[in-house]
């Protein structure tokens, strides 16, 4: 079941590509909208069935960052007690939950956060130890944060997988003053 379900969650997001990812204050506004996949952060003890239901309802599949969970344990229980309420899958940083909510036969998506090239290079040693059905990686737009801080009265230094000359020019022209990197080649530029 695990597989048909993954294979559906794949092919709705390829005609809807655009994940509402909300809080609870923002999920009647998310059933209304045309994406078919909704990520559910701070999911409630409380009102996660209701919501699991509703989404149901509306065609919708919804997966719950059980990190991010209030009042359900993060550990094998938790996970059992989202997939008792019918979640499609959960989001985590986690290993453990990963192989956990395979275990009770929900999707998994597991989250990483791709701040350097240290991290990113885990992440291999990482999925061979959780095999998740999908990742997730953030931040998802760099460049976005480094217009926000650039030009403020405290000067913003980007770093961090910076690997080529565009990626250099790319965030200079975005107002930082500076690149640091790993990068050798990159030094005399």
């Amino acid at each position: 079941m695990r597989v048909s379900k993954k294979h559906d969650v794949l092919e709705r997001l390829e005609s809807a590509p655009v994940i509402a990812a909300i809080k609870d204050k923002h999920f009647e506004k998310a059933l209304q909208s045309p994406s078919e996949i909704l990520f559910l952060f701070g999911a409630g003890i409380m009102t996660v069935r209701d919501r699991v239901e509703r989404a149901h309802a509306a065609g919708k599949f919804i997966f719950v960052h059980i990190d991010l969970a209030e009042g359900i344990s993060k550990d094998k229980s938790g996970i059992f007690f989202l997939a008792h309420c019918g979640v499609d899958g959960i989001i985590s940083t986690k290993t453990s939950a990963i192989r956990a909510a395979k275990e009770c036969g929900l999707l998994t998506i597991q989250r990483f956060f791709a701040y350097d090239s240290q991290g990113v290079e885990s992440i291999d040693d990482i999925l061979a130890g959780s095999s998740p059905d999908i990742i997730e990686i953030l931040p998802g737009v760099i460049g976005k944060i480094i217009e926000r801080f650039a030009g403020g009265a405290i000067p913003l230094i980007a770093g961090g997988l910076v690997e080529t000359k565009q990626e250099v020019t790319t965030a200079l022209g975005q107002g930082a003053i500076a690149v640091s990197t790993g990068k050798e080649e990159l030094w005399y530029l």
